[in-house]
């Protein structure tokens, strides 16, 4: 087995070196003023990079799907309708979370590998107008397909849904704008595009959010993810004692933010979109095919499918034992005969690209 790892899968990336240094500074109590004032500093970066000015943004305890959770729980009750863009397979986990909280789900479905267009997402609120929330994945981890976000906030701006953006893999890694198209809601997750290693998801609520959040006619049904009570933890003067939240890995993705907006926000997506491209010019020559059609294929995830008789599984396993390359298998409609490449933070270079595409060369000789 091949002791040195490159991850090149749909995450975790590889951490910024300086993410990974913070990880030995001491530990500090959770109400730790110090502490706290990282926290203060995260949000202001994430606001940077989210491009909002929510006061509620913050990074809560946990994965992706904790970000996923603490939302949908934050801002539904039982029997509130969802509207969900279905096209992979983290909206269908989407619908999953919010059907065990005891809404009614509503499907907008397309094809797994094809986007979902943005008026049929519109279409569904008009004929479900007392819908609570809209749901879409702008980065469908599970094929590679960038779902267009931009023209849904402006279109729920005057009614009462709001706009809730899966953020987990396109935060950092490609053009998303919280502020400017009206998104309500956010999350993400630290060990994709941000480059620190996993364990905190980002979440933003906008002014209509917190509103309805503070409108609600029972309590969150998740006292560890409620937003409410984790704003003021966190962000509240005094702070309220709430969890044990894990100094450690605040000082990490502080450090992943700082090295991102040294470089610039616009800069990282440009050099996401850059080295992707470059791998997408490269897969073909080597016989896969890629998924996602363009305009809709993210530069920062790539879902493609392998020459005709490969067995998918075995050949990972090689490059992972030999080369010490991780890349992911296919997910749902595609387990078994796609791989997912990831081509994200601190891991979206040239270098990686020219690494991967030598390594399987190789292995196809």
């Amino acid at each position: 087995m091949h002791e040195d790892r490159l991850l090149l899968g749909p995450g975790p990336s590889e951490p910024y070196p300086e993410a990974m240094e913070a990880l030995t500074r001491p530990v500090l109590g959770h109400l730790d003023p110090e502490y706290l004032a990282v926290i203060r500093e995260i949000r202001e970066r994430l606001q940077q990079v989210f491009r909002t000015t929510n006061e509620l943004t913050l990074p809560v305890s946990g994965t992706g799907s904790s970000g996923m959770e603490a939302c949908l729980a934050s801002l539904l009750e039982v029997g509130d309708t969802i509207i969900v863009g279905v096209n992979g397979y983290f909206g269908e986990r989407l619908c999953e979370v919010a059907r065990r909280g005891g809404a009614e789900v509503v499907r907008v479905e397309a094809p797994w590998g094809t986007p979902i267009d943005p008026a049929d997402l519109i279409a569904a609120q008009q004929a479900t107008p007392h819908a609570a929330v809209l749901a879409v994945v702008a980065a469908e981890t599970s094929t590679g397909v960038r779902n267009d976000v931009a023209p849904l906030g402006a279109a729920l701006a005057q009614t009462d849904t709001l706009l809730l953006v899966d953020a987990v893999t396109a935060l950092g890694g490609t053009q998303l704008e919280i502020d400017a198209w009206q998104v309500d809601a956010s999350y993400s997750a630290s060990q994709k595009c941000l480059g620190a290693p996993p364990g905190l998801a980002p979440v933003t609520l906008g002014p209509r959010a917190v509103a309805r959040m503070k409108a609600r006619k029972t309590p969150v049904r998740s006292f560890y993810l409620d937003l409410g009570l984790l704003h003021e933890y966190f962000l509240a003067s005094p702070p309220t004692y709430h969890h044990t939240a894990s100094s450690t890995l605040a000082y990490s993705l502080n450090a992943g933010l700082g090295r991102l907006l040294e470089e610039g926000v616009e800069q990282v997506w440009a050099r996401h979109e850059r080295i992707g491209r470059m791998l997408q010019a490269a897969l073909p020559e080597l016989g896969f095919g890629l998924i996602a059609p363009e305009p809709n294929r993210l530069p920062q995830l790539t879902a493609t499918t392998l020459p005709n008789g490969l067995d998918e599984g075995s050949l990972r396993k090689r490059l992972l034992a030999e080369y010490g390359i991780e890349v992911g298998g296919g997910l749902g409609a595609f387990a078994g005969r796609a791989w997912r490449i990831g081509m994200m933070g601190h891991a979206a270079t040239e270098r990686s690209v020219v690494t991967l595409v030598g390594a399987v060369r190789e292995l196809l000789a």
